[in-house]
This record gives C-alpha cells, sequence and structure tokens, in this order.
C-alpha cells in the first residue's frame, strides 16, 4: 500500500498509548469478513414523566422526545450496556453497529450516543440518569415492527472493553418501543465486522504505520487540533535560513541589538528553514503549513488572536484563506487570547470574529454554532461572555458555540457551565503535573460538556527563566493517554509553532518531523485504535547539554525548574515502534549498552554524555532501524539551552 503519509510530504514542502496493543485502521484485505455479535449485558429506560420510576424488568425500552405522550416533559431514553471480547488486534475494516428490533412502526429519527457516567439497569431512573449529552455519533430514521434496525457506532468502539450507549429521539416525535434484553433473544446487540489482518503489510515511507487517510481520520467525531502562535510563521524576511530573522535575531544572544542577550537569545529553535521564494511568500508560507498539519492527520488549528488590528491579525486572516484554498475540510478554530485583546470592546471583537467567521474554513458544529475557544476565557467575567454571545447572534446572526481555555479550569469552570458547549485548559507539561488527566475529562463530563484535552511535549521559556522536565517524550505520550483513557471529544496540541516557550510540534530545526510522527501514531490509536507496527522505527530524544552545566555566554538570567515539575534529569531515550521483538545497541559518548525492545511501542532511558548518541535495532543478525542524531552533546554549552532534541530512523 503507497505511503500516504509520504506522499502528502511531497506537497507539503516539497518540503503507547504506552502499552503495545493495538488495532489497524482500515485497509484493504482479500480475507473474507467476520463478524461477531455481542448481546447487552445491561438495558433500561428512564421516563421524565415517572422520574423516580424503575423500568429494569420491562421487555421493552423506549424512546421518545420531550413532547411524548403530549407531556409537556415526557421525554423518555434507553440505555444499553455491552463487554466485547475477542477483537483481533491487528483486525482491519472495522465496523460495529448498535442493533435493535422495533415493537412499532414510524417514522422517527433515533439517535446514539456514548455514555461515560456511571450506572446501573436495576438502579437508574430519570432522577439518577447519567449525563447523555455527549455528541451524537449515529443516527436511524424509520422504523418497521418487527425489524432490525442498525446504528453505527464504529468511531466509539476500540476493540476489546465495555461499551454504554443512550438513544434518544426527537421533539414531538410518537414514541419507539423496542425489544429490551429481558424479552430473550429481541434485546439490544453490537455486531463487529472486521476482516483478519495477514499479518505480513509493510510500509516503506517515514511513520511506522500506514496512516490511514484523510477522510477516514475525519470521519471520526473525535477531532485534533494544534494551537498557531502567529509571531511565527515560516519565515519572517523570505530570505534563506542560513541569514534570515531567526537566525540574524532571535537565535543569537546579540540579536535584535542585544534585546535578549540576558538570556541567551529569544529562542533555541526555529521552523524548517527554505529558499526564498517569489509572490505572496507569507500566504505561501501559511498554505504550507495547513499541508505539514493535514499531512500528520489533524483536524485544523486554533488560532490564537492575539489582536485585531494589527499584523499579527493579517496573518490570521492569512491562515484561514490559506486553509480555504488548500483544502476547506481543514478547519480553522477561532481561540481569541484575553491577554492580547484584554482592551478591546465587544462590539470591536465581535465584528473581528464576525468578519473570519464568513470563510468556510472557520470551524461550526453541525448545528451551525461557531465553534469560539478563547485562551484564558477567565480574563473576561461569565456575564461578559455571555452579553457578547448575545450580540454575536442579535448584531451578526451568529450563534456561538463558547469552549473557554482555562487557565483554572477548576476554579472557573461552575461560573462558566450554562454558557459554554464544553470546557478545555491550557495545561501542564511534565509527567507529574500530568498524572491525572482523566479528573478533569470526568468533571467536564458530569457537567454535560466536551471536553478538549491539551497534548504537549516540552516546555522551555528562556526569556521567563523557566523551564518543565517533560521526561523525552514521557510528557508527550502520557498526555495523549489521558486523552485517549478520559475520552476526550478534542484535543488540541499546544503548540504548533510557539517557539518562544518551545512547545512546538511542528518540523523545526530541532526535531524535524519526530514530533508530529510519534503524535501521528498516538492521534491514530485516539481516533481508530492503535495501528498496527509495519516499519520498524526508532526515536531519539536528548538535550545539547547537562541541566546544570553552565553556558560560556554571560547570561545573567538562566532557566530555572517551574515548581511542581518532574525532577529535572539528564537521559537519552530511545523511543521504539517495533513488528517484532529485537535488540538495541545505544551508543552515548563512546559507550556503547545493548537492551531487548518488545514487539510495539517501547521506550528506555540511558544516561546523558558528551559527545554524540545513536541507536541501531537488529533482528535476526539484520539491521532493522539506525538512527543517529545530529546534535552534539556538550558538558560546556554556548548558552543555556534545555530544548529536546529529537530525531528519527526513518528521515
Amino acid at each position: 500500500m503507497a505511503n500516504r503519509y509520504r506522499t502528502l510530504l511531497g506537497a507539503a514542502a516539497g518540503v503507547a498509548m504506552l502499552a503495545t496493543a493495538a488495532v489497524a485502521p482500515a485497509q484493504a484485505s482479500a480475507v473474507a469478513p467476520v463478524s461477531v455479535t455481542f448481546a447487552a449485558v445491561e438495558d433500561v429506560f428512564v421516563s421524565q414523566a415517572e422520574p423516580a420510576k424503575s423500568f429494569a424488568t420491562a421487555t421493552w425500552v423506549s424512546v421518545c422526545g420531550t413532547a411524548c405522550g403530549s407531556a409537556t416533559a415526557g421525554q423518555r431514553a434507553a440505555l444499553t450496556r455491552f463487554k466485547v471480547t475477542g477483537i483481533p488486534q491487528d483486525a482491519e475494516d472495522v465496523k460495529v453497529t448498535l442493533d435493535v428490533v422495533s415493537a412499532r412502526t414510524t417514522d422517527t429519527t433515533v439517535s446514539v450516543r456514548p455514555v461515560t457516567g456511571a450506572w446501573t439497569e436495576a438502579a437508574t431512573t430519570w432522577n439518577t440518569r447519567p449525563a447523555l449529552s455527549a455528541p451524537v455519533i449515529g443516527s436511524h430514521t424509520g422504523f418497521t415492527t418487527g425489524a432490525t434496525a442498525k446504528l453505527d457506532v464504529s468511531s466509539a468502539v476500540k476493540g476489546d472493553g465495555t461499551y454504554a450507549f443512550a438513544l434518544t429521539g426527537t421533539d414531538a416525535t410518537t414514541t419507539v418501543l423496542m425489544s429490551s434484553r429481558e424479552s430473550g433473544n429481541r434485546g439490544p446487540k453490537l455486531t463487529v465486522t472486521y476482516t483478519e489482518g495477514t499479518g505480513d503489510e509493510q510500509t516503506d515511507g517515514p511513520l511506522p504505520f500506514t496512516l490511514a487517510g484523510t477522510a477516514a481520520l475525519r470521519a471520526s467525531a473525535k477531532k485534533v487540533f494544534a494551537h498557531y502562535f502567529s509571531p511565527y510563521p515560516i519565515s519572517l524576511d523570505n530570505q534563506a535560513p542560513a541569514g534570515d530573522y531567526y537566525a540574524r535575531n532571535y537565535l543569537k544572544p546579540d540579536g535584535e541589538s542585544g534585546k535578549h542577550a540576558a538570556y541567551g537569545g529569544l529562542l533555541r529553535d526555529r521552523p524548517l528553514g527554505r529558499d526564498p521564494i517569489t509572490g505572496d511568500y507569507a500566504l505561501a508560507d501559511l498554505k504550507t503549513e495547513v499541508r505539514q498539519a493535514i499531512t500528520a492527520g489533524l483536524d485544523g488549528f486554533t488560532v490564537d488572536i492575539l489582536s485585531v488590528t494589527s499584523a499579527q491579525w493579517t496573518r490570521v486572516q492569512n491562515l484561514v484563506k490559506a486553509a480555504e484554498a488548500v483544502d476547506p475540510g481543514f478547519k480553522i478554530v477561532l481561540m481569541p487570547d484575553m491577554n492580547g485583546l484584554s482592551s478591546v470592546d465587544s462590539a470591536a471583537f465581535a465584528t473581528a470574529m464576525a468578519k473570519l467567521a464568513a470563510s468556510k474554513s472557520v470551524y461550526r458544529l453541525a448545528d451551525d454554532r461557531l465553534v469560539v475557544a478563547p485562551f484564558k476565557a477567565e480574563g473576561r467575567t461569565a456575564a461578559w461572555w455571555s452579553d457578547w454571545m448575545k450580540a454575536m447572534e442579535t448584531q451578526h446572526g451568529i450563534k456561538v458555540a463558547l469552549v473557554p481555555t482555562f487557565v483554572d479550569f477548576n476554579k472557573y469552570r461552575d461560573a462558566f457551565a450554562s454558557i459554554s458547549y464544553g470546557f478545555s485548559n491550557w495545561g501542564s507539561r511534565s509527567p507529574a503535573a500530568n498524572a491525572a488527566l482523566t479528573t478533569n475529562i470526568d468533571r467536564a463530563h458530569g457537567m454535560g460538556k466536551i471536553w478538549m484535552q491539551p497534548v504537549s511535549v516540552q516546555d522551555e521559556r528562556p526569556n521567563q527563566s523557566i523551564f518543565d522536565e517533560a521526561g523525552n517524550t514521557e510528557n508527550l505520550r502520557a498526555t495523549w493517554k489521558g486523552a485517549i483513557d478520559g475520552k476526550a471529544e478534542w484535543v488540541q496540541l499546544t503548540t504548533w509553532n510557539d517557539y518562544s516557550e518551545n512547545t512546538q510540534f511542528a518540523p523545526s530545526r530541532n526535531a524535524g518531523w519526530t514530533y508530529l510522527d510519534i503524535s501521528a501514531y498516538y492521534l491514530t490509536c485516539y481516533k481508530l485504535g492503535c495501528p498496527k507496527i509495519t516499519n520498524d522505527t526508532a526515536y531519539l530524544t536528548h538535550r545539547v547539554q547537562p541541566v546544570a552545566a553552565e553556558p560560556s555566554y554571560a547570561q545573567t538570567k538562566l532557566m530555572k525548574l517551574r515548581d511542581g515539575s518532574t525532577a529535572a534529569r539528564d537521559t537519552v531515550e530511545v523511543l521504539t515502534m517495533l513488528t517484532a521483538a529485537g535488540k538495541v545497541s545505544v551508543t552515548i559518548g563512546g559507550t556503547t549498552q545493548t537492551y531487548d525492545a518488545p514487539a510495539g511501542v517501547s521506550a528506555k532511558t540511558f544516561p546523558l554524555k558528551a559527545g554524540t548518541a545513536s541507536a541501531s535495532v537488529t533482528r535476526s543478525s539484520a539491521v532493522v532501524a539506525k538512527v543517529v542524531s545530529p546534535y552534539a552533546i556538550s558538558a560546556t554549552p554556548y548558552v543555556q539551552d534545555l530544548h529536546y532534541r529529537a530525531a528519527s530512523s526513518e528521515r
């Protein structure tokens, strides 16, 4: 199979889960499909008209809109739970349907949603029901007495596990009665259809797996955006990278007339450079970044809107134009920055957002509400946001789905609950600070809100004299695991390109495509189930100095570890994604060590030493992957540089 990642890379620029189990994304197969059916282990319906009554022993389940039975509050909803077992780890072309037998012929539409809250058949009533506000993942219109209706729930089922769903009806519709499991074999069922992998698929591209196509990734209800920070585009002056603005002014201590000398220069990394181009280079570069993001499987950018008048505002408008020109299906989420916009009045702010919202590339929900996800939303009161949303509707005809991104979620969540479609927070950048990510997700879900989980690589800020210990790729893997385990509806990679805080995923001088490549694996786990490893790959990450090393340049401000961070460490990490077990040989500063790596995803760390670092993987005496870091490690760095470098065996 052609590797889509490599194909799109040329267009772009000419340019575990911590465990190893995997379910492969859909791909062509000549093997006959297999269907397995699982009967419901629990089902019940609840009635708004009889809120304390239990229907646990009923032989039917009832679904009805709010005006059911001519009652003003007569909604009925059904809950059902399944335990899925025995699906092969290499299953392909997986499709899952929720099958129900109707007891009445109607033209009703029934929708299905995943249920994450706790409930039991015996104890659940309308008053004790879990939240039923998760996004719809499937629906069916038209039911016939005695016939089986199938609702597609493929996006919610990721291999073996326990899954619960809610069935709800539209308003003022005739009730739909369906058989419950108490009726015998006519109760709800979950049918999983798949083909078994042949076990011999191989890819020759830069990824350790075959990335699913754009259409398949976007079909998932789960969305992955990357935070775009407008001050750092690919080029600031259309010059060759050896002497452009980044090289002259941001990466040198004496750049911009020495204003960054105290901390050894503003930046430690930069976007991948390019030669000068003709025409509107700024728009062309933004198109390149859109293509890069599509190549990595992203659904869009959340764009940090720092101003509604400056050059940064022009860049935001051009980013929207770039997305529209490259692929309108790549969405731009409006993220007004309430630090930069703190002095902008409500009317001017509304006019600016409405101007951007005119583009078909700006993200809206299925009901046409405009998604606005303000950074540091608590910079304005909930009342201010409520008034602003009313102004957007009355003055511009735009309904807003507000998804505030808080700096302090737990302090402000209750105040914003009544006006918000979902929640997010900016998050932390070390494994210790990301040890319990599902807590916030559960809180948001418990309030009936979607959650956008921040996923991050690292964070080190020379100009703010602070850094977090990312633990090589440990923080990246931990934040992805939190999003997956917590069943977050959306993910925000923080960030695409904020080089001043060194949080970037974008292809860069210090990491190439490595962090995007690794993230593409976890993105696939999140959206479709973990893919089968088909291409032996090794990633190497390390700093270019020990944390405590003193720079030779006379810096007066040095970065210190942030309070609450994982303890600082000096390590080289080898992250492997292997088709089968192999022996890994690691050489750091002239010292070689070996270990046995299992099939799938695994990581191992070694002490950092001055010199060079490399790793190779052998199997049956043949080298199947080799990575040599191009970044030398020094005990006496020129400036303090705590940014983790990264290299891949496949690039």
